[in-house]
């Protein structure tokens, strides 16, 4: 899942909209000076969502810190291009904008990043701030090489309360349950489950909590650190198999491979009645709450954890998703201290964290479920005990692994929910994805 998340452009337009007012309303600002290497470069996304909560954490960096800092912002594509370009070299940024897992883990196996441990353990209150489940994804090798820089977005089951509610069904709570809710809905001639399946990183969130539930965090674990035959395990087998038995099921509808998530086809379906559930990230709440306002209004919209595998062994409290997105401080920077100051002091303040919550996110910290509030804090409430409880947070696979593996992953679940690739083929083409 990259950068799949589109923005309420009204709600974060209009938060963006006070905090560069506040920002602006407060006087005095330091100047920064223009020489490089004499302040700290950070660079991040576009995101109207994001970039005001960094800024306004920049002006107060710069209002305590003999060394300023100033933000660049780039496209999402640009971005990873210059990036990788420039780490390395004088032009890399002193703190940048990552996704945790594999996409960090680049840069710090070839020296490019610092290690944050020291830090933190001058800064505990700091390290002990951060859910444990998100704050490991920053974590490589040992050391802690990012720090989380946004809200959670767990992946959710989101279901049509009224629909169920018709059929006299409840949410599923075990797999066995999911299954003869497929049968119910087909019946009744309703699509059991929404999925944009033009779009293989839809597909991908079924195998990852299949294989959670199924094998535990563990087996995920050892397909990302790259071990001999991870890809291999029965328990992926099994899970593959699960998937292209739901397909084959009907459960997704006969035409799924032409529904795209980005026009919207699959939340509409959920929206209108014309599906019962859509497993989704967090991110679908607000979607809906833009383009179907009305079916939020009549608080149609229910969701629940992802249901348990009997006989798994996986855990039914761990999630999968986006835990979030990271600061990381480049290893050679020439204001490094000044850098590493700037992302251990600002990302766990009071003042960033409240922005956070300004703007809608749900903050990857502990302790601030009395702060969600207002007309939606039911839904961030459980979005946030749903990342509490949980013993892991499962990066999404397609951010874990590397980009040229992500690719494939995507592409070959394609094929493997259209029967077109077996499970056992599936695998063969991963285990030789680098």
């Amino acid at each position: 899942m990259r950068e799949h998340r589109r923005l309420s452009t009204t709600i974060a337009c209009l938060a963006a909209a006070a905090l560069l007012g506040a920002i602006a309303g407060c006087g005095g600002a330091p100047q920064v000076d223009d020489n490089p290497g004499s302040y700290v470069q950070v660079w991040a996304l576009q995101d109207p969502n994001n970039e005001p909560i960094i800024q306004r954490g920049i002006l107060h960096f710069n209002t305590d810190s003999g060394t300023g800092a100033r933000l660049t912002t780039y496209a999402n594509d640009s971005y990873k291009q210059k990036l990788q370009a420039t780490m390395g070299t004088p032009a890399a940024p002193d703190v940048f904008f990552n996704w945790g897992g594999g996409n960090l883990a680049q840069y710090v196996r070839t020296g490019k990043v610092r290690d944050l441990s020291d830090a933190l353990k001058a800064r505990p209150d700091v390290a002990k701030a951060f859910l444990p489940s998100v704050l490991a994804v920053g974590k490589i090798d040992n050391g802690q090489y990012g720090l989380p820089m946004n809200g959670i977005q767990p992946v959710i089951l989101f279901y049509n309360r009224k629909v169920f509610a018709d059929a006299g069904a409840e949410p599923p709570r075990t797999y066995d349950d999911l299954l003869a809710l497929v049968d119910l809905f087909k019946s009744r001639g309703v699509t059991p489950i929404a999925l944009a399946g033009s779009q293989g990183w839809t597909e991908l969130m079924w195998l990852e909590y299949l294989l959670d539930r199924v094998g535990g965090a563990s087996r995920f674990a050892d397909i990302a650190a790259g071990k001999a035959g991870a890809w291999k395990h029965p328990d992926v087998k099994r899970a593959l198999t699960m998937c292209q038995d739901l397909a084959k099921a009907g459960a997704f509808g006969p035409n799924f491979a032409t529904v795209d998530y980005d026009k919207t086809g699959a939340s509409r379906m959920l929206a209108t009645g014309k599906a019962a559930m859509h497993l989704m990230g967090s991110w679908e709440y607000a979607n809906q709450g833009i383009d179907n306002p009305a079916f939020i209004a009549r608080k149609e919209l229910g969701w629940v954890a992802f249901p348990a595998v009997t006989g798994g062994k996986g855990d039914a409290r761990s999630v999968v998703g986006n835990p979030s997105n990271y600061f990381s401080v480049r290893a050679d920077s020439t204001v490094g201290d000044s850098a590493v100051r700037f992302v251990v002091e600002t990302l766990a303040s009071d003042t960033y964290i409240e922005d956070l919550i300004g703007s809608g996110q749900v903050p990857a910290v502990k302790g601030v479920e009395d702060k969600l509030v207002g007309k939606n804090a039911d839904f961030a409430r459980f979005t946030y005990q749903l990342a509490v409880k949980a013993p892991t947070f499962t990066q999404s696979w397609d951010q874990a692994l590397s980009p040229a593996a992500g690719s494939t992953l995507n592409t070959s679940l394609q094929k493997l929910f259209l029967g077109d690739l077996s499970p056992d083929e599936f695998t063969t083409a991963m285990e030789a994805a680098k």
